[in-house]
């Protein structure tokens, strides 16, 4: 059965993978193709050989465009049609529920960041700058393209691949080479390209809105005796990359403190999606947020009949104080009234802030 297209005004987030040869880029993207937490993914490349999954032949000329089974599509392009090539998957009948676009031999990752940061396309929402690194070779690779430093400057998440090959001073040291740079990405380290797929994009929903399960496959059982043979504990496993922290409460937030905290996000802090509400001020709509790195975006919908009024976010990053950030979002929770117009009136300019950050609909035409 074909899946259903996605609601009207839906939009489907582009994230770009970026990395220096050898960095283990293309085995990360092929991991997120084989574990796609049941989204169908659209894939930009400039390249089909380096895409290779099993049961696919692939060989086509730059503007083809090639089933990879599941109902996920790739297409090889050079840089001035990514405009084209990002209208044929974003629209309806493509049902595509993330692109990924690998920068590699297209352009600079963050020209391309700017790319989709300025399309006139209304289906294309900024999913976030991911940037690969070879931890074994780092040295070798600052040498050869002193650039890296430019695009770990301007990445929303950082990859330290290839761990198994490298202790932990050399982590380290690129660690610190990251803050450097000015950067507050989320670092998280991983082997062979395996990142859980939840940090860059949310499980696919059924139609009635439960999350499709799967039964583990051959391919996730290799995966598992490949980590176990080099020798990988427990503890090491893809979730424990990262840290999730969920946050509800049932007390309107306070649309200026909240803003003082989306501002001065703490280092680490790559993801944050789930909807805010705002209180009386705003009886009719939810504020669906969706931040990734230093992009935020605010989008009002409204209340559905007999749904709670509360705020409820998921915050996704590596090295994060689940607590800390528990408390300060409990900070940002609205004061009691202390009389109406004076509040109202306080509260419509607290809302200016929020409402910098709503796409407007002249915008999407």
């Amino acid at each position: 059965m074909n899946a259903s297209p996605p609601p009207p005004g839906r939009k489907i987030p582009v994230i770009v993978l970026a990395g220096f040869l050898g960095s283990g880029k293309t085995t990360l993207l092929n991991h997120l193709l084989r574990h796609r937490a049941g989204n169908r993914i659209g894939v930009i490349v400039n390249d089909f050989g380096s895409i290779e999954i099993d049961a696919m032949t692939v060989s086509g000329q730059v503007g083809s465009a090639v089933s990879l089974g599941g109902g996920c599509l790739c297409c090889a392009v050079d840089v001035s049609e990514l405009d084209t090539y990002l209208e044929t998957l974003t629209r309806p009948a493509a049902r595509l529920d993330v692109i990924v676009i690998e920068a590699s031999g297209l352009a600079e990752p963050q020209e391309l960041v700017r790319m989709i940061l300025a399309s006139d396309n209304p289906h294309v929402l900024y999913g976030g700058l991911i940037e690969v690194v070879d931890a074994a070779e780092f040295e070798a690779t600052r040498e050869r393209h002193p650039e890296i430093f430019r695009h770990l400057a301007v990445a929303d998440l950082v990859v330290l691949n290839k761990t198994d090959r490298a202790g932990e001073k050399e982590r380290e040291l690129i660690r610190e080479a990251v803050a450097a740079t000015g950067s507050v990405a989320a670092v998280v380290p991983a082997t062979y390209g395996r990142i859980d797929p939840e940090l860059l994009f949310d499980p696919a929903l059924r139609p009635d809105g439960e999350e499709k399960a799967r039964q583990l496959t051959f391919e996730d059982l290799y995966l598992e005796e490949r980590a176990h043979e080099a020798g990988e504990e427990h503890g090491e496993h893809l979730h424990t990359a990262y840290e999730s922290v969920d946050f509800t409460s049932d007390v309107p937030m306070d649309p200026r403190r909240l803003m003082e905290f989306l501002d001065s996000r703490p280092e680490g802090l790559y993801r944050i999606k789930g909807y805010a509400d705002f209180g009386p001020g705003d009886t009719d709509n939810a504020y669906v947020v969706h931040a990734v790195g230093r992009f935020l975006r605010f989008a009002p919908r409204s209340w559905t009949r007999g749904e709670p009024r509360l705020t409820r976010l998921v915050l996704i990053g590596s090295g994060i104080d689940a607590q800390a950030l528990r408390k300060e979002l409990e900070g940002c929770t609205a004061p009691e009234p202390q009389g109406e117009t004076p509040q109202d009136a306080a509260h419509e300019r607290a809302m200016w802030g929020v409402l910098r950050y709503v796409q407007q609909p002249g915008d999407d035409a």
